[in-house]
């Protein structure tokens, strides 16, 4: 991965993190997922990363989306 991405969000549920990607694009924000999780059993994290320019916008939709959990 090219410098300056943020990882902004972790989970071990690639759903969820494929629902926000899907946020921050549609507001104009790159964003990649990196799937961590071993492909037998499901354990691990699914990491998502936005450009650093885009990091503090990106974290504000991330937390509306996520709210208290």
């Amino acid at each position: 991965m090219e410098k300056g991405w943020k990882k902004i969000f972790s989970s071990t549920d690639f759903f969820k993190t494929e629902m926000i990607r899907q946020a921050l694009i549609e507001n104009n924000i790159q964003a990649v997922i990196i799937n961590k999780q071993d492909s037998s059993y499901r354990f691990g994290q699914v990491e998502l990363y936005v450009s650093g320019e885009h990091e503090e916008d990106a974290v504000t939709i991330v937390k509306e989306m996520i709210g208290g959990e």
